[in-house]
């Protein structure tokens, strides 16, 4: 199965927004992005909506420190 080439989102927040992504993004060792769409996955699966394309497994490892259980 060919890798499909990711896209380019780009998105305005306020600064203290960015911050806290930052800071995250590094508790993580994480990149800016990759934090970005770990957040998102999170969300979208805790919403239940559909994430066509993405394995049920896909970053599993991804709960972020301080609130696994």
């Amino acid at each position: 199965m060919a890798a499909s080439k990711s896209e380019v989102v780009s998105v305005r927040v306020e600064p203290h927004i960015k911050a806290a992504i930052q800071v995250a993004a590094e508790r993580e060792m994480r990149s800016l992005a990759n934090m970005f769409e770990v957040m998102v996955v999170a969300y979208c699966r805790s919403q239940g909506y559909p994430l066509e394309g993405v394995p049920d497994n896909a970053l599993s490892s991804a709960v972020l420190r301080g609130t696994a259980t």
